[in-house]
């Protein structure tokens, strides 16, 4: 009686230890699946910049230094390795095509063309599937932080070989800053 006792209680050890580990391994795959997203869309968004800087480059011969800073700030992020690093560049190239953005809002020309306003249509739905991919990612990595550090599974965290996953996070201030909107000053007293 007391063999088949100690045998249920080992088989019972034995199936959490498979179950911790094999859940380990699955979110630690699900982390590294959702990182692939954010840069399947980070490629998107970095092969769209030429098209753009080169529409818009004739007609802004003299903002050549709001170009360049787009070019120098895709080509950091291109070069970007890690979540913490690929977050830092990508926020630089996002701030470079606002700057960017705002400039070509000046130039008629530019606002009439189409390409410019396809290329900036496509640029935003990118920018939106990256927002969605990045919180997909932070999502799947604080539930693998979450597992690692939760007793029991706890233990088996290292035989699984699983760290702590950085999460994406907005290092810019520019980026954080809650955008102001006035709707108080109406149209001019007659």
């Amino acid at each position: 009686m007391g063999t088949v006792i100690f045998l249920a209680v080992m088989a019972g050890i034995i199936f959490w230890m498979v179950s911790a580990y094999n859940t380990l391994i699955r979110l630690k795959n699900q982390v590294v699946n959702a990182w692939k997203q954010i840069d399947v869309q980070l490629k998107r968004r970095h092969d769209l910049i030429p098209n753009l800087v080169n529409t818009v480059k004739g007609a802004m011969d003299f903002e050549k230094s709001a170009l360049e800073a787009v070019i120098n700030a895709r080509s950091r992020a291109m070069g970007a390795s890690g979540v913490k690093e690929t977050a830092q560049a990508e926020g630089m190239l996002t701030q470079a095509l606002g700057r960017l953005f705002a400039l070509a809002e000046a130039y008629p020309d530019l606002k009439a063309t189409g390409n410019v306003a396809q290329l900036q249509e496509e640029l935003t739905s990118t920018e939106n599937k990256i927002s969605f991919a990045r919180q997909l990612y932070n999502d799947t990595a604080t539930q693998y932080n979450t597992v690692q550090q939760q007793f029991p599974t706890n233990l088996m965290a290292g035989m699984a070989k699983a760290s702590p996953a950085d999460l994406w996070e907005i290092e810019d201030a520019a980026e954080r800053a809650v955008p102001m909107v006035d709707l108080s000053s109406g149209p001019p007293a007659a």
